[in-house]
């Protein structure tokens, strides 16, 4: 079967806009979030987020791209343009037929169908809308404006898991190019969801925190104290690339996917199985496919929202998986980026990537108290990340509808 590595990657989130940038602020634990910009929050029971921060449009699209594309599209292809620079990608003189496009998003262009439905709904009933609408929500519509830009032949097209999206993403990628049928995928997720419609409909869930007089420590992943997500937006850009490929171009490899398993909890519409089923048989098949044992694992990037029953159900599905390992590193990176919905798993598989290149863990920050019956099992780093010899590492996703995805990156060796 084919190798796959990893040689290029680009973040746009709430606390960097670039992977360097992102990386050191979430080893320093650094917090995103900040009280709502991007509309008036007076009547909302939460009015924090974690929003991007120093964004302008402007400075990466003209006037017409702004009017062409929801937010969403706009932050994956920043996040794309970062990734194929440090790729180093020369479409002009590669075979476009075996690159292609699998990028994922929860929510596509939502921000778009709220501003025109609520401008359709204040009208006087007569339809007024841009011909750009149907294009700019549409879910697929990055996957295909990112094509359309490099010229992209290969396979192109949007999974959508909710929350698992872009580790979804991910999995196709890695099984694509291990199947022979491309060469390079450029993979991740976007989310623009920061929004009256998003925000009002997690809060209806009680999905969010509600610590409004609190909110740069709100997401507390684990702690016994946690009382709901933070949500954040943005994006994070993978090159995932066959090995040879990448050697005969004298790529750069950054890190390599051996192993990804996706599940279901077939359980509750936006709950997770109390026991972890489908998290555990999600993990299980990622290590299987990686040909590695659970103790081979060095560090999870894990799911964990700061919701109350999400965070044990994790803990639960962990322990029955890795059993008790204070050996094995476990932090909850949303704590300093909010949760990115759809493209939350592209920025964590980029944390995960980074602390192998690295030899450093990152940090769960604001959790003081740990779910007692796991504060002994794993170990978790806070506040600020750790050193540690690392080899490989596990991330995540778990989405409403009870998918789950897992992704296994291993440090590059040749």
């Amino acid at each position: 079967m084919r190798r796959v590595v990893i040689t290029g990657m680009g973040a746009l989130t709430p606390i960097g806009n670039s992977v360097e940038e992102y990386w050191t602020n979430l080893k320093n634990g650094v917090s995103g979030a900040s009280p709502i910009t991007k509309f008036d929050t007076e009547k909302y029971k939460t009015t924090f987020a974690c929003e991007l921060k120093g964004y302008d449009a402007k400075a990466h699209f003209d006037v017409k791209e702004i009017r062409k594309y929801d937010p969403f599209t706009q932050y994956a292809l920043v996040s794309v343009d970062e990734a194929v620079k440090q790729a180093n990608l020369d479409f002009e003189n590669l075979n476009c037929n075996r690159i292609g496009v699998i990028w994922g998003s929860g929510n596509g262009g939502i921000q778009t169908f709220q501003d025109q439905m609520m401008e359709f709904c204040q009208g006087d009933g007569t339809p007024r809308f841009t011909p750009f609408f149907i294009p700019r929500i549409l879910v697929d519509i990055a996957s295909g404006v990112i094509s359309i830009k490099y010229g992209l032949r290969g396979v192109n097209y949007c999974p959508v898991s909710a929350c698992a999206t872009s580790n979804t993403a991910l999995i196709d990628a890695f099984n694509y190019i291990r199947w022979n049928k491309a060469d390079i995928i450029i993979s991740g997720g976007s989310e623009a969801a920061i929004n009256q419609a998003a925000i009002g409909g997690f809060s209806s869930a009680q999905a969010l925190s509600k610590r409004n007089d609190d909110y740069s420590t709100a997401s507390r992943p684990f702690d016994v104290h946690r009382d709901g997500f933070v949500m954040g937006e943005g994006a994070g850009a993978i090159i995932l690339e066959e090995y040879e490929h990448a050697v005969k171009r004298g790529a750069t490899i950054l890190g390599e996917v051996v192993g990804g398993g996706m599940a279901a909890d077939a359980y509750h519409l936006t709950g997770t199985h109390p026991e972890g089923e489908g998290a555990v048989l999600g993990m299980e098949l990622a290590l299987e496919e990686a040909e590695i044992t659970p103790a081979d694992i060095d560090y999870i990037n894990m799911h964990a929202t700061s919701t109350p029953q999400g965070d044990v159900s994790e803990l639960i599905a962990a322990k029955r998986v890795f059993g008790e390992r204070k050996s094995l590193s476990i932090s909850g990176t949303k704590s300093m980026t909010g949760h990115l919905l759809g493209a939350a798993g592209a920025i964590e598989a980029i944390a995960c990537i980074k602390a192998l290149q690295d030899d450093m863990v990152p940090p769960t920050i604001n959790t003081t108290e740990i779910e007692p019956a796991y504060k002994d099992l794993f170990h978790f780093p806070l506040a600020k990340a750790e050193p540690k010899k690392l080899t490989y590492a596990m991330s995540n996703t778990f989405g409403f509808g009870g998918h789950i995805a897992s992704v296994i990156f291993k440090k590059f060796e040749k």
